[in-house]
Protein backbone atom coordinates (compact mmCIF):
# COMPACT_ATOMS: atom_id res chain seq x y z
CA UNK A 1 0.00 0.00 0.00
CA UNK A 2 1.28 3.47 -0.86
CA UNK A 3 1.75 6.52 1.34
CA UNK A 4 -1.01 7.46 3.77
CA UNK A 5 -1.23 11.18 3.00
CA UNK A 6 -2.65 12.43 -0.31
CA UNK A 7 -3.84 15.74 -1.71
CA UNK A 8 -4.08 17.52 -5.04
CA UNK A 9 -0.46 18.58 -4.40
CA UNK A 10 0.77 14.96 -4.23
CA UNK A 11 3.21 13.95 -6.96
CA UNK A 12 4.50 10.66 -8.33
CA UNK A 13 8.01 10.03 -9.63
CA UNK A 14 8.49 8.80 -13.19
CA UNK A 15 11.17 6.50 -14.58
CA UNK A 16 12.74 9.38 -16.55
CA UNK A 17 13.51 11.33 -13.37
CA UNK A 18 10.59 13.77 -13.74
CA UNK A 19 7.47 13.79 -11.59
CA UNK A 20 3.79 14.57 -12.15
CA UNK A 21 0.68 15.24 -10.04
CA UNK A 22 -0.98 12.10 -8.72
CA UNK A 23 -4.54 13.25 -9.50
CA UNK A 24 -5.51 14.54 -12.95
CA UNK A 25 -8.81 15.94 -14.20
CA UNK A 26 -10.06 13.93 -17.16
CA UNK A 27 -11.86 15.82 -19.94
CA UNK A 28 -13.03 12.76 -21.91
CA UNK A 29 -16.32 13.47 -23.75
CA UNK A 30 -16.35 17.08 -22.55
CA UNK A 31 -17.48 19.58 -25.19
CA UNK A 32 -15.44 22.70 -25.90
CA UNK A 33 -17.45 24.92 -23.56
CA UNK A 34 -17.62 22.24 -20.85
CA UNK A 35 -13.84 21.80 -21.08
CA UNK A 36 -13.15 25.52 -20.65
CA UNK A 37 -15.26 25.63 -17.48
CA UNK A 38 -14.17 22.27 -16.04
CA UNK A 39 -10.46 23.04 -16.44
CA UNK A 40 -10.91 26.49 -14.91
CA UNK A 41 -12.79 25.07 -11.90
CA UNK A 42 -10.25 22.27 -11.46
CA UNK A 43 -7.26 24.61 -11.49
CA UNK A 44 -9.00 26.96 -9.05
CA UNK A 45 -9.69 23.96 -6.78
CA UNK A 46 -5.99 22.99 -6.77
CA UNK A 47 -5.74 20.39 -9.54
CA UNK A 48 -2.45 20.73 -11.38
CA UNK A 49 -2.90 18.18 -14.19
CA UNK A 50 -5.37 17.86 -17.07
CA UNK A 51 -5.80 14.78 -19.28
CA UNK A 52 -6.92 15.47 -22.87
CA UNK A 53 -6.53 13.64 -26.20
CA UNK A 54 -6.66 14.30 -29.92
CA UNK A 55 -9.81 12.14 -30.08
CA UNK A 56 -11.57 14.28 -27.45
CA UNK A 57 -11.31 17.32 -29.75
CA UNK A 58 -10.67 19.63 -26.79
CA UNK A 59 -6.88 20.13 -26.75
CA UNK A 60 -7.32 23.76 -27.82
CA UNK A 61 -9.90 24.52 -25.11
CA UNK A 62 -7.77 22.77 -22.47
CA UNK A 63 -4.77 24.92 -23.41
CA UNK A 64 -6.88 28.08 -23.55
CA UNK A 65 -8.31 27.41 -20.07
CA UNK A 66 -4.85 26.71 -18.60
CA UNK A 67 -3.41 29.94 -20.03
CA UNK A 68 -6.46 31.94 -18.90
CA UNK A 69 -6.11 30.61 -15.34
CA UNK A 70 -2.38 31.38 -15.22
CA UNK A 71 -3.07 34.98 -16.31
CA UNK A 72 -6.01 35.48 -13.92
CA UNK A 73 -6.42 36.76 -10.36
CA UNK A 74 -7.37 33.20 -9.37
CA UNK A 75 -3.70 32.24 -9.81
CA UNK A 76 -2.86 33.41 -6.29
CA UNK A 77 0.29 31.26 -6.06
CA UNK A 78 1.95 32.85 -9.08
CA UNK A 79 2.01 29.55 -10.95
CA UNK A 80 3.57 29.34 -14.43
CA UNK A 81 3.14 26.98 -17.39
CA UNK A 82 5.71 24.60 -15.87
CA UNK A 83 3.47 24.07 -12.83
CA UNK A 84 0.57 22.66 -14.87
CA UNK A 85 0.79 19.14 -16.31
CA UNK A 86 -0.87 18.67 -19.71
CA UNK A 87 -1.48 15.21 -21.21
CA UNK A 88 -2.71 14.40 -24.68
CA UNK A 89 -2.75 11.29 -26.86
CA UNK A 90 -2.19 10.17 -30.45
CA UNK A 91 -5.55 9.36 -32.04
CA UNK A 92 -4.25 6.57 -34.28
CA UNK A 93 -1.00 4.68 -34.60
CA UNK A 94 0.40 5.15 -38.11
CA UNK A 95 3.57 5.40 -40.13
CA UNK A 96 6.31 7.55 -38.58
CA UNK A 97 5.87 10.81 -40.52
CA UNK A 98 2.14 11.00 -39.92
CA UNK A 99 2.52 10.34 -36.19
CA UNK A 100 5.37 12.83 -35.86
CA UNK A 101 3.38 15.60 -37.57
CA UNK A 102 0.36 14.79 -35.41
CA UNK A 103 2.36 15.37 -32.23
CA UNK A 104 3.55 18.76 -33.50
CA UNK A 105 -0.06 19.64 -34.34
CA UNK A 106 -1.13 18.84 -30.77
CA UNK A 107 1.55 21.19 -29.41
CA UNK A 108 0.25 23.95 -31.70
CA UNK A 109 -3.42 23.30 -30.91
CA UNK A 110 -2.88 23.43 -27.16
CA UNK A 111 -0.84 26.63 -27.43
CA UNK A 112 1.13 25.56 -24.36
CA UNK A 113 4.57 25.36 -25.98
CA UNK A 114 5.10 21.70 -25.12
CA UNK A 115 3.24 18.59 -23.93
CA UNK A 116 4.08 17.20 -20.50
CA UNK A 117 2.88 13.66 -21.23
CA UNK A 118 2.12 12.28 -24.68
CA UNK A 119 0.55 8.83 -24.95
CA UNK A 120 -0.19 6.40 -27.77
CA UNK A 121 -3.95 6.19 -27.19
CA UNK A 122 -4.28 2.49 -28.04
CA UNK A 123 -2.34 -0.51 -29.39
CA UNK A 124 -4.49 -0.64 -32.55
CA UNK A 125 -2.94 -0.53 -36.01
CA UNK A 126 -0.50 -3.43 -35.87
CA UNK A 127 3.08 -3.88 -34.68
CA UNK A 128 4.77 -1.71 -37.31
CA UNK A 129 2.45 1.25 -36.67
CA UNK A 130 2.87 0.87 -32.89
CA UNK A 131 6.68 0.91 -33.09
CA UNK A 132 6.79 3.69 -35.73
CA UNK A 133 4.49 5.84 -33.60
CA UNK A 134 6.64 5.25 -30.54
CA UNK A 135 9.72 6.33 -32.49
CA UNK A 136 7.84 9.56 -33.29
CA UNK A 137 7.23 10.09 -29.55
CA UNK A 138 10.95 9.53 -28.83
CA UNK A 139 11.93 12.11 -31.47
CA UNK A 140 9.36 14.58 -30.13
CA UNK A 141 10.91 14.21 -26.67
CA UNK A 142 14.40 14.81 -28.08
CA UNK A 143 13.05 17.87 -29.95
CA UNK A 144 11.61 19.33 -26.73
CA UNK A 145 7.97 19.10 -27.87
CA UNK A 146 7.19 16.41 -25.28
CA UNK A 147 8.60 15.88 -21.78
CA UNK A 148 7.46 12.31 -21.10
CA UNK A 149 6.17 9.51 -23.32
CA UNK A 150 3.76 6.73 -22.47
CA UNK A 151 1.04 4.45 -23.78
CA UNK A 152 -2.63 3.78 -23.10
CA UNK A 153 -4.73 0.61 -23.21
CA UNK A 154 -1.58 -1.49 -23.67
CA UNK A 155 -1.65 -5.08 -22.46
CA UNK A 156 1.36 -7.05 -21.25
CA UNK A 157 2.11 -8.37 -24.75
CA UNK A 158 2.12 -4.85 -26.23
CA UNK A 159 4.49 -3.59 -23.54
CA UNK A 160 6.78 -6.61 -23.99
CA UNK A 161 6.81 -5.99 -27.75
CA UNK A 162 7.83 -2.36 -27.23
CA UNK A 163 10.49 -3.24 -24.67
CA UNK A 164 11.88 -6.00 -26.93
CA UNK A 165 12.32 -3.45 -29.74
CA UNK A 166 15.09 -1.85 -27.64
CA UNK A 167 13.63 1.69 -27.74
CA UNK A 168 15.81 4.69 -26.89
CA UNK A 169 13.19 5.75 -24.34
CA UNK A 170 10.91 3.42 -22.39
CA UNK A 171 7.27 4.33 -21.72
CA UNK A 172 6.93 5.92 -18.29
CA UNK A 173 3.14 5.54 -18.09
CA UNK A 174 0.38 3.13 -19.15
CA UNK A 175 -3.12 4.62 -18.90
CA UNK A 176 -5.76 1.90 -18.54
CA UNK A 177 -9.24 1.43 -17.13
CA UNK A 178 -8.82 0.22 -13.56
CA UNK A 179 -11.11 0.40 -10.52
CA UNK A 180 -12.41 -2.05 -7.88
CA UNK A 181 -14.82 -3.62 -10.37
CA UNK A 182 -12.07 -4.15 -12.97
CA UNK A 183 -8.80 -4.59 -11.06
CA UNK A 184 -6.61 -5.70 -14.03
CA UNK A 185 -4.03 -7.30 -11.73
CA UNK A 186 -1.94 -8.87 -14.50
CA UNK A 187 -1.23 -5.62 -16.34
CA UNK A 188 -1.00 -3.44 -13.20
CA UNK A 189 1.50 -5.84 -11.60
CA UNK A 190 3.57 -5.96 -14.80
CA UNK A 191 3.64 -2.17 -15.01
CA UNK A 192 4.63 -1.70 -11.39
CA UNK A 193 7.36 -4.37 -11.68
CA UNK A 194 8.77 -2.50 -14.70
CA UNK A 195 8.63 1.01 -13.20
CA UNK A 196 5.73 2.07 -15.43
CA UNK A 197 3.22 4.30 -13.63
CA UNK A 198 -0.39 3.13 -13.98
CA UNK A 199 -2.84 5.92 -14.76
CA UNK A 200 -6.40 4.88 -13.93
CA UNK A 201 -9.09 6.15 -16.26
CA UNK A 202 -12.76 5.68 -15.35
CA UNK A 203 -11.73 5.49 -11.65
CA UNK A 204 -15.33 6.38 -10.74
CA UNK A 205 -16.64 3.39 -12.78
CA UNK A 206 -18.53 5.90 -14.99
CA UNK A 207 -20.86 6.45 -11.99
CA UNK A 208 -22.39 2.98 -12.57
CA UNK A 209 -21.54 1.52 -9.15
CA UNK A 210 -22.08 4.45 -6.78
CA UNK A 211 -24.99 2.61 -5.13
CA UNK A 212 -23.24 -0.75 -4.80
CA UNK A 213 -23.82 -1.90 -1.18
CA UNK A 214 -20.09 -2.28 -0.40
CA UNK A 215 -19.25 1.15 -1.82
CA UNK A 216 -22.16 2.79 0.03
CA UNK A 217 -21.33 1.14 3.38
CA UNK A 218 -17.61 1.97 3.16
CA UNK A 219 -18.33 5.56 2.12
CA UNK A 220 -20.52 5.87 5.22
CA UNK A 221 -17.79 4.28 7.38
CA UNK A 222 -15.16 6.77 6.19
CA UNK A 223 -17.56 9.76 6.05
CA UNK A 224 -16.80 10.39 2.38
CA UNK A 225 -18.64 10.24 -0.94
CA UNK A 226 -18.55 7.05 -3.03
CA UNK A 227 -16.48 8.97 -5.60
CA UNK A 228 -13.93 10.03 -2.95
CA UNK A 229 -13.71 6.41 -1.78
CA UNK A 230 -12.97 5.23 -5.35
CA UNK A 231 -10.33 7.92 -5.96
CA UNK A 232 -8.69 7.06 -2.63
CA UNK A 233 -8.64 3.30 -3.51
CA UNK A 234 -6.79 4.17 -6.71
CA UNK A 235 -4.23 6.35 -4.90
CA UNK A 236 -3.57 3.76 -2.22
CA UNK A 237 -2.74 1.23 -4.94
CA UNK A 238 -0.14 3.68 -6.25
CA UNK A 239 -2.14 4.57 -9.36
CA UNK A 240 -2.75 8.03 -10.84
CA UNK A 241 -6.56 8.43 -11.05
CA UNK A 242 -8.21 10.65 -13.66
CA UNK A 243 -11.63 11.49 -12.19
CA UNK A 244 -13.82 13.07 -14.85
CA UNK A 245 -16.56 15.59 -14.15
CA UNK A 246 -17.91 18.79 -15.69
CA UNK A 247 -19.74 19.78 -12.48
CA UNK A 248 -17.95 22.28 -10.23
CA UNK A 249 -19.06 20.72 -6.95
CA UNK A 250 -18.00 17.22 -7.99
CA UNK A 251 -14.67 18.40 -9.41
CA UNK A 252 -13.91 20.02 -6.05
CA UNK A 253 -15.17 17.06 -3.98
CA UNK A 254 -13.29 14.44 -6.05
CA UNK A 255 -10.01 16.09 -5.07
CA UNK A 256 -10.78 16.21 -1.34
CA UNK A 257 -9.34 12.82 -0.43
CA UNK A 258 -6.89 13.75 2.33
CA UNK A 259 -9.14 13.35 5.36
CA UNK A 260 -9.24 9.55 5.58
CA UNK A 261 -7.32 6.37 4.79
CA UNK A 262 -8.95 3.11 3.70
CA UNK A 263 -7.88 0.30 6.04
CA UNK A 264 -6.13 -2.80 4.67
CA UNK A 265 -9.13 -5.05 5.28
CA UNK A 266 -11.43 -2.64 3.45
CA UNK A 267 -8.93 -2.28 0.55
CA UNK A 268 -9.05 -6.08 0.24
CA UNK A 269 -12.85 -5.96 0.36
CA UNK A 270 -12.86 -3.42 -2.50
CA UNK A 271 -10.32 -5.48 -4.46
CA UNK A 272 -12.74 -8.40 -4.14
CA UNK A 273 -15.42 -6.52 -6.10
CA UNK A 274 -13.62 -7.35 -9.37
CA UNK A 275 -16.11 -8.51 -11.97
Amino acid sequence: MAQASYSLASRVKLSNGLSMPQIHLGVYLASGRETLRAVQWALEAGYRAIDSAQMYDNEKQTGTAIKAFLASDANTEGLTRDDIHFTTKLARNSEYDKARKSITMSVKKSGLGYIDLFLLHSPYGGKEARLDSWRAVEDAIEAGEVKTGGVSNYGVKHLKELMASKPRILPAVNQIEVHPFNTRTEITSFCQANNIVVEAYAPLVRALRMKHPTIVSLAEKYSCTPAQLLVRWSLQHGYVPLPKSVTKERIVANGEIGGFEIGKEDMNKMDGLDE
